[in-house]
């Protein structure tokens, strides 16, 4: 019988199961439920498709979109399909830094900048096909408005009266571009003062745009329009780039103007992965093309989108709270929300009347005496203020009392003239069509004035310069010479930027000497200057970089200043957001002032002068106090304002304590 046994009929071997216990843990290192509080886990979980996070004043909209990213890569996303767009380089780095000190190097990878740089860096690699220079050069807006300057005189001809100046026309053409009207709108809208001038404003706007494209120059409204142009034109690049940025995180969307938010849509349109962290009641920037309607209508644009609100907020007391949640109660369009915190402290919002603006600034001053006393650094302290102006008196007592203070405005590092001529250098080494640089550069020799300048550039603006063939002034002759020789060895030699910023600096140093008397300090800041050239390693990116995010103090204004020591601080509201302290002055809060006179009849810049007092208010920690004069005198109006800004009308006296100022007897 065994040999009728074949090996078909062999009984099949019994498999044997083991039980195993199942795996419940999660797949992620990060515990970010443990990490985040409720709200910011849900956003950061948040997977596919369009998100809307209304992040409240102090509420970590930093940390939820740092764990955002970490997140995605975690959960296995390639971090360069990751894009973080932001309003400045610091933001950007500060997030990716933090986001590979939670989780890895990975995070390194993810592509992340500004709406400015991101647009300079696809506009360099995709140049051609917009009939574009990839060595275009950006320029400031110091440059834009010489530009305009020149422009202006060749149209207008003989000075005619009321004619906008330089600075107004860069302005009406800045934001017909941001805001996607025309100029003659932004005439009829804003500037109708200037109406009987519209047909040659439009002729300047004209003539700049066909100046700007024959010389390769791009300003900052411009790297934003090519881009769209470029997404809008081009169907495959268009694809292309939204495939590759597959996950799209935006910071303080609240402050995009209507380009951004096209740029963002065209970019999303494969996948609409879009996340826009933003607080609708910090929209503050309208004056520079802000749209508020972009967060708000966010979800009309991105259908099914999401909306997760951020109100626990981790900076001030919550009897600060109180306060800011009853003002910005009163916008009549908004996102509601209701902050909330943890932090406890007995001391209520002050609302202070004073009898004159200097009554307010010697309390002002007393005030900050006595909050020394109680152990508080003048680097917590700040004033703020609807317009610079309205700090002068408060000034002159800072100075009776030695009390040392910074004031945050006029010329930043990039913006004073010896560096500026300095980059002029450099921008023509790298575009020797880069008209305006070149005729900075010509100025600063000697025998060579406007005239001079104006004749010669045409003769100079080509990629190889023989100054041996030309007519050249006697008088300046050597010295255009020796200019075109440096410039052309630096440009045959494209090095280290350093190699070439010294090169450039032996060149212009007796040039300072001769030009500037305080030129030891203007010195030191070409010293910073190299050290800045430095950290690149492309001349064109160093360029690019210090115009896109530049740097914000000159060395002299470090050293000479209060920054060596403590130090109050004196800002407007506008360039105090983001920024806290532990007692914050609100001055000048009368009405009239605070809102401004001029948004009475429009409902649209009354909202955002209310926001404006919100982000003032929200910037305290622990103490905060409102003044307000009572016999101020507007000269624009010829009033005497004197009650507070309606802003805190109708506020229980349980939210905020009215006092009024009396001398002791």
């Amino acid at each position: 019988m065994e040999d009728l046994i074949t090996e078909k009929d062999t009984v099949p071997a019994v498999k044997k199961y083991v039980l195993k216990k199942q795996n419940t843990q999660s797949p992620y290192k990060i515990d970010y439920e443990k990490e985040l509080n409720p709200a910011q886990f849900e956003a950061v979980k948040f997977q596919s498709g369009s998100v809307l996070v209304i992040a409240g004043a102090g509420s970590g909209k930093t940390k939820t979109l740092t764990y955002r990213v970490a997140r995605l890569i975690e959960s296995g996303v390639n971090p360069e399909n990751i894009l973080l767009l932001t309003f400045t380089k610091k933001a950007a780095d500060e997030m990716l830094n933090r986001a590979v000190a939670i989780l890895d190097s990975r995070c390194q990878k993810v592509a992340g900048g500004t709406f400015h740089s991101f647009s300079n860096y696809i506009l360099r690699k995709y140049s051609t096909l917009l009939d574009l220079k990839n060595n275009f050069t950006i320029i400031d807006r110091a440059d834009a408005e010489d530009v305009i300057n020149h422009i202006r005189g060749k149209v207008i001809g003989k000075q005619e009266k009321r004619f906008p100046r330089k600075g107004t026309i860069l302005d009406i053409y800045s934001k017909a571009i941001n805001k996607n009207m025309t100029a003659s709108a932004v005439i009829e809208s804003e500037y109708n003062q200037f109406s009987h001038a519209e047909e040659k404003i439009n002729e300047i706007s004209k003539e700049y745009i066909t100046y700007k494209r024959a010389n390769s120059l791009l300003d900052y409204d411009d790297l934003l329009l090519y881009l769209r142009t470029l997404l809008q034109s081009n169907e495959e690049i268009r694809k292309k780039l939204s495939n590759q940025y597959k996950y799209i995180l935006i910071d303080e969307y609240q402050d995009t103007n209507a380009l951004q938010a096209d740029i963002i849509k065209l970019l999303a349109s494969e996948h609409s992965n879009v996340m826009a962290v933003g607080d609708d009641s910090q929209s503050i920037y309208s004056f520079r093309g802000a749209n508020f309607r972009n967060i708000l209508d966010f979800p009309k644009i991105f259908e099914g989108t999401k909306i997760i609100k951020l109100e626990q907020n981790y900076r001030s007391s919550q009897n600060i709270l109180a306060l800011t949640n009853c003002i910005i109660e009163k916008a009549k369009e908004k996102y509601t929300k209701h902050l909330f915190s943890n932090i406890e402290n007995p001391e209520k919002p002050a609302l202070i009347c004073t009898n004159d603006m200097q009554t307010e600034a010697e309390f002002v001053a007393q005030r900050i005496l006595e909050l020394q006393e109680e152990d508080i650094s003048l680097n917590d302290i700040a004033v703020l203020c609807r317009s610079a102006r309205m700090t002068y008196n408060l000034e002159i007592e800072l100075a009776k009392r030695a009390i040392p203070y910074k004031k945050f405005g006029g010329l930043k590092f990039i913006e004073t003239a010896h560096v500026k001529d300095v980059i002029a250098h450099l921008r023509v080494v790298l575009n020797p069509q880069d008209i305006i640089s070149l005729n900075r550069i010509l100025l600063l020799l000697n025998g060579v004035g406007n005239q001079t300048a104006m004749r010669l550039l045409p003769m100079l603006t080509t990629d190889k310069v023989e100054t041996d063939k030309m007519m050249l002034p006697s008088k300046s002759s050597a010295g255009i010479k020796n200019l075109f020789m440096v410039l052309e060895q630096q440009r045959k030699n494209l090095q280290k930027p350093s190699e070439i910023v010294e090169k450039i600096l032996a060149y212009y140093e007796p040039i300072l000497i001769e030009k500037y008397d305080d030129y030891t300090k203007r010195l030191k800041d070409l010293e910073h200057f190299l050290y800045l050239s430095s950290q690149y390693h492309s001349l064109e990116d160093f360029l690019s970089d210090l115009a896109l995010e530049p740097p914000d103090s000159s060395v002299s204004e470090v050293e000479d200043g209060a920054q060596k020591d403590e130090y109050l601080t004196l800002s407007t509201i506008h360039s105090a957001k983001g920024l806290e302290w532990k007692a914050v002055f609100i001055i000048g809060a009368v009405d009239g002032r605070f809102p401004s006179v001029y948004s009475f009849n429009s409902e649209e810049e009354l909202d955002e002068e209310l926001r404006l007092m919100y982000v003032a208010a929200t910037r305290a920690k622990t103490h905060l106090y409102i003044t307000y004069p009572i016999d101020m005198f507007d000269y624009s109006t010829n009033m005497v304002l004197s009650k507070p800004s309606r802003f805190l009308d109708g506020i229980q006296e349980d939210i905020i304590e009215r006092w009024v100022l009396e001398t002791e007897d």
